[in-house]
């Protein structure tokens, strides 16, 4: 049933957890499939290449941030592959693209609380992605 999972990271505690239930559930089939996606927002690539000196270098930091998610899901046993994407669009168009071009049983994202007093309120991207990704989603908090 979860053969092929799609989970959107974002090196968030949001999405350590939902990585955490994409394993589990890789992990239920046996033989599945998890792709990390990594969305970096046109605004967020430029700053980092301002704040790091150079795009390559901003490339190599994000990199050593995935490191350790990529050896996660390694040391689960479940076999994954690490997509990066540089979106002029926003996170979460990126991520309902790349879905929806995909043949993935299953998208796995974080949601997050947006303060105090919207603690229960879902973030926007995975508000946004909730609405037009074609497959089932879930959301993890």
């Amino acid at each position: 049933m979860f053969n092929n999972l799609l989970v959107a990271i974002d090196g968030s505690d949001h999405s350590k957890r939902a990585l955490e239930k994409a394993i589990e559930l890789a992990k239920l089939e046996g033989n599945s499939n998890i792709e990390l996606l990594y969305v970096v927002a046109g605004n967020k690539s430029k700053s980092d290449v301002l704040q790091y000196g150079d795009s390559d270098t901003a490339s190599m930091k994000r990199k050593r941030m995935l490191l350790p998610i990529e050896e996660l899901v390694e040391s689960a046993g479940v076999t994954s592959k690490t997509t990066v994407l540089h979106g002029k669009k926003g996170a979460a168009e990126s991520i309902i693209e790349h879905a929806n071009e995909g043949s993935y049983d299953a998208l796995v994202i974080g949601s997050r609380g947006l303060g105090a007093v919207q603690t229960m309120i879902i973030g926007s991207v995975s508000h946004k992605v909730m609405k037009y990704v074609e497959m089932p989603v879930l959301m993890v908090k």
